[in-house]
């Protein structure tokens, strides 16, 4: 029997909340201000890391969030253009689809995936 049917919201805590906010729209165009977002149908992986992972850089920082974007390329010239920081490496890159990697300003990591059906 299956209870749960994907994932109902993502929380945490910020030092502050409207500047994050404001960060989230204008860098990744999610609205966090409404409250609700209605995201794009597709694949959500949910996987506990090993606690000694250097997956998300900074260790103090105990969880990383994934987004699917439709246009990494898109997206990461508009981040640039923001100067934000952009970290890829190849071997993050697979047939599942290609990687990038940003932190927000309060320094939680942030991954970019577009999946590889996008790119076709």
């Amino acid at each position: 029997m299956r209870n749960v049917t994907g994932i109902g919201g993502v929380f945490f805590r910020a030092k502050d909340t409207a500047a994050l906010s404001k960060w989230y729209e204008d860098a990744l165009g999610i609205d966090i201000l409404e409250k609700v977002w209605s995201q794009d149908s597709g694949p959500t992986v949910f996987a506990p890391f090993s606690e000694d992972t250097d997956y998300f850089g900074n260790p103090d920082k105990k969880w990383m969030i994934n987004f699917r974007v439709r246009d990494l390329d898109a997206l990461m010239d508009h981040l640039r253009s923001q100067d934000i920081e952009i970290v890829t490496k190849a071997e993050w890159d697979s047939e599942i689809g290609r990687f990038a990697r940003i932190h927000d300003p309060e320094g939680n990591p942030i991954e970019l995936w577009q999946p590889a059906e996008a790119t076709s």
